[in-house]
């Protein structure tokens, strides 16, 4: 029997999951959140360029979304930036008995890592509704989880591990909230949001402690760095227009200190245009991105996964499968014991009806 699902959201990441639900055997799409007066009333399929209607509005009215009794919501709802009215709304699913996959309130990769004002009436409402919970996408999620625990598995002894996003993303159309909160085009003085202190490891400090406990080790701390690389001549890209003496690359790292030295390091190298900071590290050759753990030790690993084939845009082909990591989540998630979860807590299987 399919599935009942809702998608929340219909935003950069939220059409692309719209479009699989509606595609995929397994769910029956049931309702559709979406926030802006331009897409409530029109029909799912036409929010994510299908042709064939679905008979399902959008609608911005929450009580009527919690309403249906949905298997579970599809939440991709911007809510690093409004995280109290996005609690509210994902506690409302949880008590009602629709389980969450989501792949925003990235703090919960991880929710032994997360502050006890969100995981608390999370918890709570997963308990009074018998629901699960689940956070992930591509980075942080895949990137810090899945693919280096992959990498561990080949090894006979760990010495360190080094997790990377090295990646261009000039063509990423959102500098409203990406540009913003990396300091993109901004001047090096000014402290965007993502590099105020604790907030970087508030983030990845999650899959850091998620690494950590797979492990068995002891962190001494976990510890931010970061440095930015200005443009010396102006840049037009799809994300915006960067003049000389602005940001237009970013360097950043939340590491995981045991016994003195970084063992476990989650790390950023991000750019508007392949010639910013030649001096850091680089994609591989014809690549304009990369995920990459490396693990030192015996006999040593390194794994490079590149999204985007045939044409298709790195940084689409990214939204594309942050989207997909929870839309194949769900069945995992629908069938697990009721409370917060990470992937420590669900199968490792989970492409279920993607061949068709």
């Amino acid at each position: 029997m399919a599935l009942r699902v809702i998608q929340f959201s219909t935003g950069n990441v939220g059409r692309h999951s719209l479009r699989q639900l509606i595609e995929r055997p397994d769910f029956d799409l049931v309702g559709v959140h979406a926030s802006g007066p331009d897409k409530v009333g029109r029909d799912a399929a036409d929010l994510c360029g299908l042709d064939v209607p679905t008979g399902v509005l959008a609608t911005d009215d929450l009580g009527a979304l919690v309403a249906l009794r949905a298997d579970c919501v599809v939440y991709m709802s911007q809510a690093e930036t409004r995280p109290h009215d996005a609690l509210h709304e994902l506690t409302a699913f949880l008590a009602a008995g629709t389980n969450v996959v989501a792949t925003s309130l990235v703090w919960l990769i991880y929710p032994p890592h997360a502050d006890a004002w969100l995981t608390g009436p999370l918890a709570e409402a997963c308990r009074v509704g018998g629901t699960t919970m689940y956070v992930n996408g591509v980075d942080p999620g895949f990137s810090g989880d899945l693919l280096p625990l992959a990498a561990l598995s080949l090894c006979g002894r760990a010495d360190t591990v080094r997790v990377q996003e090295i990646c261009d993303y000039g063509s990423y159309d959102d500098a409203e909230f990406t540009g913003a909160s990396f300091g993109f085009g901004t001047t090096p003085d000014i402290v965007p949001m993502l590099f105020l202190p604790g907030v970087l490891a508030s983030i990845w400090g999650g899959p850091v402690r998620l690494l950590a406990d797979e492990l068995g080790v002891e962190l001494d701390q976990v510890r931010e760095r970061y440095e930015t690389w200005t443009a010396t001549e102006p840049i037009e890209c799809t994300m915006m227009r960067v003049e000389t003496g602005q940001v237009a690359a970013v360097r950043f790292a939340v590491e995981g200190i045991v016994n003195g030295r970084p063992a476990i390091v989650m790390e950023h190298v991000n750019r508007l245009t392949p010639a910013a900071a030649p001096d850091w590290p680089v994609a591989p050759e014809g690549r304009p991105g990369v995920h990459r753990v490396i693990v030192t030790g015996d006999p040593g690993v390194e794994i490079n996964t590149h999204l985007g084939l045939d044409g298709v845009d790195h940084n689409v082909a990214g939204v594309v499968a942050t989207a997909a990591k929870a839309v194949n989540a769900i069945s995992a998630v629908c069938a697990a014991s009721p409370g917060l979860v990470s992937l420590r807590d669900l199968p490792v299987s989970q492409v279920g009806h993607l061949m068709r």
